[in-house]
């Protein structure tokens, strides 16, 4: 992860929507100081708990729209269905040398272009990025809007370049809402520990730390076959669970059912 965002280079920054994701991103640049609070314009239709601390930390709340030219960074972090909506009526009084940042799943940069005719970078990341601890995937066909992306969630993300911003859709599925699908599998294993007689409370702890120690572990940078042979030894009962997942390629076929699903409906949103 790289250093704090350099606003006095390009100026202050404009966060367009708040809700779950824009709040994440705002949550992390608050906690590590990637981007000051003094050089945030947060534009939200209601109020948002990290909006409001970002408020009292000096950041302007939906500023009268003349303060926009100030920006020169403009993060579009608002629904894939609305966003058009949202970003028109700025337009006018955005700053012509603005780059636009898109964290919106399945919105094509060509669409921004066309709309902001300013360079766009498409970027993915988890909410995790909240504990600046997320990972994201990064895309542009613009160096400058590349490397302001860069700026602005290396200190809160694991930064991953893609070739082609046809893979952004995978990238998404992959990191961007596979949180979600570990998230679920871990309630799975918490059920099937309850109907086997642990307590509901006792099922949910032991799951949710098991979860907590595979990311300890994935921490370590050691590869995952390295973590998975660390644990499942030959004979064992970490061994026999792995192996009645992959028995007729069950594992994959979960896998590959949940990525092409989210990957079908990124598509959707783009049409």
């Amino acid at each position: 992860m790289s250093g704090a965002f350099q606003s006095g280079q390009s100026g202050p920054v404009i966060l367009l929507g708040c809700g779950r994701l824009g709040s994440a991103i705002l949550e992390g640049w608050l906690a590590t100081g990637a981007v000051d609070a003094k050089d945030l314009i947060i534009l939200t239709p209601s109020e948002k708990p990290a909006a409001e601390t970002a408020r009292a930390k000096g950041a302007r709340i939906n500023p009268d729209s003349a303060v926009l030219a100030e920006a020169r960074t403009l993060v579009l972090a608002v629904k894939p269905a609305v966003w058009r909506e949202a970003l028109t009526p700025l337009l006018a009084h955005l700053h012509p040398d603005l780059v636009a940042v898109s964290v919106m799943a399945g919105v094509e940069a060509a669409g921004i272009e066309a709309l902001s005719a300013r360079p766009v970078a498409r970027v993915m990341p988890t909410t995790a990025v909240a504990q600046a601890k997320g990972v994201a995937a990064l895309w542009s066909n613009a160096p400058e809007a590349r490397e302001r992306a860069r700026s602005l969630f290396g200190a809160i993300a694991d930064v991953v370049d893609l070739e082609a911003e046809a893979l952004m859709d995978a990238a998404t599925a992959v990191a961007g809402s596979a949180p979600a699908f570990i998230y679920a599998f871990t309630q799975a294993l918490a059920r099937q520990g309850e109907a086997r007689g642990l307590s509901a409370q006792a099922a949910l702890r032991l799951a949710s730390g098991a979860l907590r120690s595979a990311g300890a572990g994935a921490d370590t940078g050691a590869s995952l076959d390295d973590l998975i042979g660390r644990i499942a030894s030959p004979g064992g009962t970490t061994r026999a669970g792995l192996e009645a997942m992959a028995e007729d390629g069950g594992l994959d076929r979960a896998a590959e059912a949940a990525v092409k699903a989210a990957m079908d409906r990124a598509a959707q949103l783009n049409g």
